[in-house]
């Protein structure tokens, strides 16, 4: 039964990434509960999760990544349609990143790179056989696909294509995830596969994603008064479990306090984390890999999920740091050197190119060049640039370490190789002007490894009466993980099914069943 008396209601939120912050948004929106009784409880101290960015121009500027939008995140655009922006209040930050994205548009022109080249990408280069498998695919049921990977369903060959290079520096899939995941996206970005060669339709915020939505998402919060607990972690929950209704009792924290939870008390779980344990490295020390020890939703999902089967099962997604790591790394540069040379190289200037891969990187190695200033304490005579590299375990083609050994300043060096600016950049490194900050982030690619249906909890499972899961483990039908609006998609699952509203969830985008965008991607696919 939905909550009626949200006036009286108490909810705490477990983790603060963009999943927490969405349910607090519509929790005092939509439901009507005061700010005041929502309460958001965070391990570390700093809000975000995923959507991250720190850091100075002495210090050298930190992203661990960033999330790739696109105009058809209908949950996440509605959410922020209410938010006011960074720099202006009177506008929202949907309309900010909309209007940012008109003005620079995603056209890559060097969106694969060989031997310091351009690579022609004007087809994906799949043989008939690759083709009839992708639409094999693209028409096979989920439940079919079981735990397969990637490498189970398409020949070897394929992993040299165009469209896998493509695909895989794009989303960060590997050949060993899960093959229903990457049918998921297939389904929910039909729309622009034909646009993927150049980056089509591909969107971002004005500034890296904790300046341009989070400070702009706790503003709006604060306003409200809900609270950010920050330096709590929750490490155990108490249930009451009977065969037909399941109530969350009580919530234990590290410090060894408790909250007991009254009858018209909530919570709601972000159970696993993508950036979980990261750890930054410097320019002469390199990041160091951790595991679940250091982390606190997966150490928490492992222990709820052993009281019933209803919560999932989280080994498939943290038990293989092997398989689910990869390092990135944020260049900081006193000197307009390496953006001019890669505008003029490319074609393209800044915060209109995007992706950039070495696909004959032993690493795998990819950058990106967002829009300058990426941060508002950016100044003007400073530049930043982000990269990641999938393959940390083998050697680098020209450094003879794996790139999990190697320090920010090792990591540049073997960029530089690749871009043949070696020359070009050997000044400015020794002058000092240039800094390489390399993370290690052992959970990121966990939201992809292959699993079964029921390893991911429902948002609220059969016979939960207060509460519900949230963000990239929680099971969205026909969405896609890794992306913000799955995590807000289960922030609206999760407010609209336990309380009382006039609202109901967003459905997904469903360009699958669009003629015209079935022909046009066929027609990539096969040219």
């Amino acid at each position: 039964m939905k909550n009626k008396n949200p006036k009286d209601a108490n909810v705490y939120l477990i983790g603060s990434g963009i999943a927490s912050l969405a349910s607090a948004v519509y929790l005092v929106k939509d439901a009507k509960v005061p700010g005041k009784n929502i309460h958001i409880l965070e391990k570390d101290n700093i809000l975000g999760g995923a959507l991250d960015g720190s850091g100075n121009k002495d210090d050298g500027f930190v992203v661990r990544g960033g999330r790739m939008h696109e105009k058809h995140y209908t949950c996440y655009w509605d959410l922020l349609s209410y938010i006011p922006s960074y720099d202006d209040p009177k506008i929202s930050v949907r309309d900010e990143s909309f209007e940012f994205n008109k003005k620079f548009v995603s056209n890559g022109q060097a969106r694969l790179l060989k031997n310091g080249e351009k690579i022609d990408v004007s087809s994906y280069g799949l043989s008939l056989k690759q083709q009839a498998e992708f639409l094999r695919l693209l028409f096979s049921s989920e439940k079919s696909l079981g735990n397969k990977r990637i490498e189970d369903w398409f020949d070897q060959a394929f992993f040299e294509t165009n469209f896998w290079h493509i695909w895989t520096s794009m989303f960060a899939f590997q050949k060993w995830s899960s093959v229903a995941e990457m049918r998921r996206y297939m389904k929910r970005f039909i729309h622009l596969i034909d646009g993927l060669k150049r980056l089509g339709g591909v969107m971002r915020t004005k500034y890296n994603q904790y300046h341009s939505v989070v400070i702009p998402l706790k503003r709006y919060l604060d306003e409200y008064g809900v609270n950010f607990d920050l330096g709590h972690e929750v490490v155990d929950i108490d249930f009451n479990l009977s065969s037909d209704k399941k109530t969350a009792t009580v919530l234990h924290l590290k410090d060894k306090d408790e909250i007991v939870l009254g009858k018209n008390d909530y919570v709601f779980i972000t159970n696993g984390s993508i950036t979980e344990s990261t750890d930054n490295g410097a320019w002469d020390r390199p990041a160091k890999l951790k595991g679940i020890a250091a982390s606190g939703s997966w150490k928490l999902w492992k222990k709820i999920a052993k009281k019933d089967d209803v919560f999932g099962n989280p080994s498939p997604f943290c038990d293989h740091i092997d398989l689910q790591k990869w390092y990135s790394f944020t260049v900081t540069l006193k000197d307009n050197t390496f953006h001019e040379y890669m505008e003029n190289f490319s074609g393209n200037v800044d915060g209109t190119g995007g992706l950039v891969t070495l696909t004959d990187s032993n690493w795998m190695m990819s950058i990106v060049i967002a829009r300058q200033p990426h941060f508002p304490n950016q100044p003007k005579d400073v530049k930043v640039f982000w990269g990641y590299g999938l393959y940390p375990d083998r050697k680098g083609n020209y450094i003879n370490k794996t790139m999990a050994e190697c320090t920010g300043k090792e990591i540049l060096e073997e960029l530089w190789y690749h871009l043949k600016v070696h020359d070009l950049m050997k000044s400015i490194v020794n002058s000092g002007k240039v800094n390489c900050i390399p993370t290690a982030m052992p959970f990121i690619d966990s939201e992809f490894m292959p699993r079964e249906i029921g390893d991911r909890p429902q948002v609220i499972p059969a016979g939960a009466t207060n509460f519900a899961f949230l963000g990239q483990f929680a099971e969205v039908p026909k969405d896609v993980v890794f992306t913000v609006e799955y995590s807000v998609r289960t922030a609206q699952t999760a407010v609209y099914g336990l309380f009382e509203t006039d609202k109901k969830v967003m459905p997904v985008y469903d360009s699958i069943h669009k003629p015209k965008v079935l022909l046009k991607a066929i027609k990539a696919i096969t040219g």
